[in-house]
Parts: C-alpha cells; sequence; structure tokens
C-alpha cells in the first residue's frame, strides 16, 4: 500500500469520530457538550439528548446557526453606518448631546457578537408535544439554555445603560421611570427584545400609547434616538438596531 494512500486511509478513521456531525448545547442541561447528530436529526432529537433542566429558563433559550451569520454580519454593519451617520448628522446641526448618545451606542454595538441566532419555541415540552415546530438541526449549531435573570436592560437615548430589577406585569414603558430618557430621545416609541429574540414596537406617547406585553425577565428595553429632525435622517436605524440587539443570546450563566 502506498504512502499516500495509508495517510488517506488514517485520515478517514480519524475523522470517523472526531468528524461526525454535531451540535454543542451548553447552560441547564443535564448533558452539555457536543451531541452528535444522525443524518436527518431535528431539534426533538437534540433537546432529548442534551435534557434541559426542567427549572431552566425557556423562554430565554437560544439557537445559533451559521447560515445566519452573514446576513447577522450585514445588519451589524449596516446599524454601525447609521449610528455613523446619525453623529456626524448631529454634530452638523449642534446637537451635542446627540452626537455623544450616537458614539455611546455605536461603541456598544461594535463590541457585540454576530451570533447567528435563529428565533424559535425551544420549549421542550412545546416541541415534543407538537405545538411548536421540529426543524432540522445542523452541524456546527449551537443551543443554549441560561438561567432565569432577574432585571431588565435599558439603553439607547439614556444616559447611561442601566439594569433594573425586573418587576412582573410592568409595562416597558415603566422601566424608563429609573433609566429616563434624555433629549434627543424619541418621545413616541420604544422598542422592546423579549428574551425570545422577539421584537416589538410600543407607542408610548398620550396619542398613541399601547399596553403590549409586558417584558419577561431579561428583556431588553431600547429608547430610541431621533433622527427626523437631523440631514440626513436614518429613519432605519432604530429598528434595525432593536433586531441586532435581538441576536444576542442571555448569558449561561446568572453574573
Amino acid at each position: 500500500m502506498s504512502c499516500r494512500r495509508r495517510w488517506v486511509l488514517a485520515l478517514a478513521w480519524s475523522c470517523a469520530g472526531a468528524c461526525q456531525a454535531a451540535m454543542t448545547v451548553s447552560g441547564q442541561v443535564l448533558h452539555p457538550g457536543p451531541i452528535p447528530l444522525a443524518p436527518e436529526a431535528r431539534l426533538l432529537d437534540v433537546i432529548i439528548a442534551s435534557q434541559p433542566d426542567a427549572e431552566g429558563y425557556w423562554l430565554g433559550a437560544a439557537w445559533l446557526r451559521r447560515p445566519l451569520l452573514e446576513r447577522q454580519a450585514r445588519l451589524k454593519a449596516g446599524v454601525l453606518f447609521d449610528l455613523q451617520t446619525l453623529r456626524n448628522a448631529a454634530l452638523d446641526a449642534g446637537r451635542e448631546n446627540r452626537a455623544v448618545q450616537a458614539a455611546r451606542l455605536y461603541q456598544q454595538v461594535q463590541a457585540l457578537p454576530v451570533t447567528g441566532r435563529q428565533v424559535a419555541v425551544l420549549d421542550p415540552v412545546a416541541v415534543e408535544v407538537g405545538f411548536a415546530p421540529n426543524p432540522r438541526v445542523n452541524d456546527g449549531d449551537q443551543l443554549i439554555y441560561p438561567p432565569r435573570p432577574a432585571s431588565v436592560r435599558i439603553l439607547g437615548a439614556v444616559a447611561a445603560s442601566c439594569t433594573v430589577a425586573f418587576q412582573a406585569q410592568r409595562q416597558a414603558r415603566d422601566y424608563l421611570d429609573e433609566c429616563p430618557p434624555v433629549a434627543g430621545a424619541d418621545s413616541d416609541y420604544l422598542w422592546l427584545i423579549q428574551p425570545d429574540g422577539h421584537v416589538t414596537r410600543l407607542g408610548i406617547a398620550p396619542w398613541n400609547r399601547e399596553e403590549g406585553a409586558a417584558p419577561a425577565p431579561g428583556s431588553t428595553v431600547l429608547v430610541p434616538l431621533r433622527s427626523d429632525d437631523l440631514e440626513p435622517p436614518t429613519p432605519e436605524l432604530n429598528q434595525q438596531l432593536a433586531e441586532f440587539l435581538a441576536t444576542q443570546p442571555l448569558a449561561e450563566v446568572t453574573p
């Protein structure tokens, strides 16, 4: 047998185990780590193999997928471009405080990773009984089941980002009492990012006030920056910023 053929066979043998398709599961599960994937494997197969903790925070679970990385990288780049545009427009208009807000948000977004998060219902019971879809999973996917947090984050057009204690049934706008908006904030709307990745715009002015779903533990409330009084405006910035924030999974350990 030639040396080349022996080398190829050795590589194939070593890959028989090490190169098997797998999905990594972490957080509050009984069996964390790589879960080998059979052909045509689905989400429920991985859930059964990893066994998420029945006391875990299933609402905050996150499924990360490689095919979504490129799209979310473009989303992040667009947000950063708009924040830089807003900063420059604010400086040109003499609104230095708003320029500072945009610069701070730019730094915060720049530091966030591109995750490939797929919005999905990851409640093990819902998937098992058929109340939620049971999609295919792929090699390199990740599944995270975090602990239940006890706070809500507020960021955006505020003096400094805040982390405040979660209160059941408290409306998103009411959290602003502890983290008030600054001049240059959009006073008509805010964005609510729930821990499952769902994003909602809520009216908060007297003329458009909406109740909406209350923030769950681990939610993020985004106070949007105004840009309609600047040239050029950045009308898509706040929605795209909220959508990018929704791609960030909760921490896998309690701070």
